[in-house]
């Protein structure tokens, strides 16, 4: 059994000017994640919802990483739902959109760069895939995703592109798990081989899931903790996202989790448990504290 824990980024732009977590002279991109991970077990990477991941740079992480080092993936923000701007794309990719100045939709892509988009995507797994670091691929499903047929069929589909790669599902509205849907979400996603993600975040928010702690492979389970900072959860992200997620646990916060996390540990192969409270070094102090009651 193994429970790792890290957190959502290493590259966060209020993490990096807050000056606290690097130390002098750690200031290129493989110094920091070489300091990372001395840290931590694992990581996961929100690049690559913002942005395609390069088969280079997973390369890079794959080498500048120990050995049992692992990385979740966030997917690509067109394959959830979520808009984007052309300058999102690939420039050769951009070239083929009959509008290169219009915002993009999903649906609204021609099939051929849909299928690229998603050919390259998996490519950039296949360096850490062949070095045994490649933990999730995220699927963080936005409130408008909300439970029933249509959104059922979309999951499906995102999870058949994905081909052999382990991926987990996020829900970010509560409908999935209210009024009797808890029970047919889950057989869902074990039907379709997702790992459930469960989540820790601020309750009473249509667009915030309760905890559910289960899970529906045998081999993997994810747990992300959002904190639970109930005046930023819908606050406009105008610069950084991580604004919206200002929160330090509390050491009492953090012990109540444990049970959950053992007998979710006892459940499975490998539970990664990551913190998204990714404001200055919040994330990291949080992970901290957690692997210190660990």
């Amino acid at each position: 059994m193994s429970l790792l824990v890290g957190t959502a980024s290493w590259t966060d732009p209020t993490l990096i000017a807050c000056g606290r977590f690097y130390p002098p002279g750690v200031h290129t991109p493989e110094a920091r994640l070489r300091h990372y991970a001395a840290q931590f077990p694992m990581v996961e990477v929100d690049s690559s919802y913002y942005a395609l991941p390069s088969v280079r740079n997973a390369r890079l992480w794959a080498e500048r990483t120990p050995p049992g080092f692992v990385f979740d993936l966030k997917a690509f923000r067109l394959f959830t739902g979520h808009g984007a701007l052309p300058a999102a794309l690939p420039a050769d990719l951009r070239a083929a959109l009959s509008d290169p100045a219009a915002p993009l939709g999903y649906r609204a892509l021609p099939g051929e760069v849909r299928d690229e988009l998603w050919h390259r995507f998996r490519q950039a797994l296949l360096p850490l895939h062949a070095a045994g670091k490649l933990g999730a691929v995220l699927f963080q499903f936005p409130p408008w995703v909300q439970a029933g047929r249509r959104s059922e069929a979309l999951v499906e589909d995102r999870i058949d592109r994905m081909a052999a790669a382990p991926v987990a599902v996020e829900f970010r509205h509560r409908s999935w798990f209210e009024d009797g849907q808890r029970a047919r979400t889950l057989a869902l996603l074990r039907a379709l081989g997702a790992a459930h993600v469960v989540v820790d975040s601020p309750p009473d928010f249509a667009n915030a899931v309760p905890a559910v702690w289960e899970a529906t492979r045998t081999d993997l389970a994810l747990v992300r903790l959002h904190g639970r900072n109930a005046a930023t959860w819908n606050r406009p992200a105008h610069r950084a996202s991580s604004g919206r997620f200002q929160y330090a646990y509390s050491e009492a916060e953090l012990a109540a989790l444990l049970p959950q996390l053992r007998r979710l540990e006892d459940s499975v192969a490998q539970v990664h448990v990551v913190f998204n409270t990714n404001h200055e070094d919040q994330g990291q102090n949080n992970a901290r504290r957690l692997l210190g009651l660990l």
